[in-house]
């Protein structure tokens, strides 16, 4: 321990300082979603704007975004364990404002397409910083509790997005409607209306205070020298074709396991592409309009997520080398995997809900997009909040009981929505969908704190930012990469038949409940090995 410093009594009550911080996190959190999720609300509008189909719009929301969200979730992770994280969220905030307000001058799908990867890089740095920001101003006993109010933000930010997409859409359109100053289009002065306040509010998270890492727990951590050193060597393991470099520098057979592992996710995303009938896409068409030699037929989709697969498996490979505590207890661990999958699975069903109801009852049930944002967004907001908060707090005290309480909580996130789903896109009663958007939004909800919690859990503090970023990987790479994209893509082959879409995903929950059974029987040996490493002052594991 550092001279000056003594150990925070994790009995103690919270200071209020800590509340007030949370706060500010959980206003970060929802401008994140509202600049994330107000696709939503527009997706109508782009779709006949820019002439395309629902499998774009999936693909523009999930996998355009997802990727370069988790690829730079993971530098950015490192970056998080050793560095200001407050300074890393003032950043991040600014990125992705400025680039939210850049998609409302898109004049092309590819041009949408680039907006959304850099505000996938820029709200990468939000929740890596924040859980470690939470885990070092709330003991244990709240962490849950914390980490779902911040959550809340999610689901908050989520709602609000329709209600502020839908009314300035629809009051832009009746005051412009051959186009507005600019030539801006009512989705295009959305974008650019949600993205700027982010830039205001970037400068009141920078007054933040910087909490001494690890301390609460006992096990403060001393400042790395060279934090950056860290964040750049992440960014050169993940990043092809640096990849193949540090494969080589490892050793011959790991760069022959790297090169086949790259081949084959390749090969499969062609596979998909021939199998799926997916077509080339925007991204892929422009980059063999200048490039002919890379003119492939692979979808935009699969390109993508065959890049993102491939990142993260050369990543973790030179993980286990280079740190193998880290790897031990993330990717080594079958309850850490097993949790973080199983959550994935209820982010693959939720993420999917939430994107396509609008949509959906705006071509169905022909609701003006402000009433969308009244009907749906507010209602998914309050109950986006509550089953958060209810469902944290309740994952707390099951944590009381056992050790792997808290992912009974995960369990009814995955099980409850899956009959209400089915029930809101086969209904004939615009109220019954709306009843039953608001109620899948409680249910499912009540997951995240839990699960974040208990991959906390499961590791040191001085990996919380790389265990929160690979956290979110599976939520990203498994739910939102996939979810809302399969949806669109069986509503384009159906001809826009979105309710099928969704359907067709409910084969995930069966998957999901043989995860999390895993890890109920794994996680309470898996956090009693963490409690003893902490102990003995990391003693090294094999990976």
């Amino acid at each position: 321990m550092r001279a000056g410093e003594t150990r925070v009594d994790p009995n103690a009550s919270v200071p209020a300082y800590s509340w007030y911080a949370l706060g500010v996190l959980v206003l970060v959190y929802v401008l994140n979603f509202v600049d994330r999720q107000i696709l939503s609300i527009l997706a109508n509008d782009i779709k006949a704007d820019l002439g395309v189909d629902d499998a774009f719009l999936g693909f523009l929301y999930g996998t355009a975004f997802a990727i370069f969200y988790a690829l730079f979730g993971i530098p950015l992770g490192k970056l998080a364990d050793s560095w200001h994280r407050v300074r890393l969220m003032t950043i991040g905030l600014g990125l992705w404002s400025v680039m939210t307000a850049l998609s409302g001058f898109s004049k092309n799908a590819a041009m949408l397409s680039g907006a959304r990867v850099g505000v996938g890089i820029g709200e990468a740095t939000a929740s890596p910083s924040a859980y470690s920001l939470i885990s070092d101003w709330f003991p244990a006993r709240l962490r849950a509790t914390a980490l779902a109010i911040y959550s809340s933000g999610l689901y908050v930010g989520g709602g609000i997005s329709l209600v502020i997409g839908g009314l300035i859409v629809e009051n832009w359109n009746q005051a412009y409607p051959d186009g507005g100053p600019l030539g801006l289009a009512g989705w295009q002065a959305a974008f650019i209306a949600v993205g700027l306040p982010g830039i205001l509010l970037a400068v009141w998270v920078l007054t933040l205070k910087e909490p001494v890492r690890g301390l609460i727990d006992g096990m403060p951590s001393e400042p790395v020298e060279r934090p950056f050193r860290g964040f750049f060597e992440e960014l050169l393991q993940i990043i092809p074709p640096f990849t193949f470099l540090g494969a080589a520098r490892r050793s011959p057979a790991a760069l022959a396991v790297n090169v086949a592992s790259f081949v084959g996710f390749f090969f499969a995303a062609w596979l998909l592409t021939v199998l799926l009938d997916s077509g080339q896409g925007f991204i892929m068409g422009a980059i063999a309009s200048g490039l002919p030699f890379l003119d492939f037929p692979i979808s935009d989709q699969w390109f993508l997520l065959a890049v993102g697969y491939y990142a993260i498996f050369s990543w973790a490979s030179a993980l286990r080398s280079r740190d193998a505590e880290t790897f031990a207890l993330t990717w080594g661990s079958p309850a850490f995997l097993c949790t973080i999958l199983g959550y994935g699975t209820v982010a693959f069903l939720s993420y999917a809900t939430s994107y396509w109801g609008a949509p959906y009852g705006e071509r169905v049930f022909e609701i003006s997009k402000s009433e969308l944002g009244l009907l749906l967004g507010a209602p998914a907001a309050v109950t986006g909040f509550l089953g958060v908060v209810i469902g944290g707090r309740v994952a707390d005290w099951l944590f009381t009981k056992m050790p792997a309480g808290r992912l009974f909580v995960v369990m009814f996130g995955l099980l409850a929505p899956v009959p209400v789903v089915w029930v809101m896109f086969t209904t004939d009663d615009r109220t019954v969908f709306l009843m039953m958007a608001a109620i899948a939004q409680l249910f499912a909800s009540s997951a995240l704190g839990a699960a974040a919690a208990t991959s906390q859990s499961l590791v040191l503090p001085r990996m919380r930012g790389v265990a929160t970023a690979t956290f979110f990987l599976a939520t990203t790479l498994v739910g939102l990469a996939l979810g809302p994209y399969l949806a669109g893509l069986v509503s384009a082959k159906a001809d826009g038949d979105l309710g099928l879409g969704m359907l067709s995903l409910l084969w995930i929950a069966p998957i999901g409940v043989v995860l999390l059974l895993v890890a109920l029987k794994l996680v309470p040996a898996a956090q009693e090995r963490v409690v003893a490493m902490g102990a003995g002052g990391g003693n090294p594991v094999r990976a």
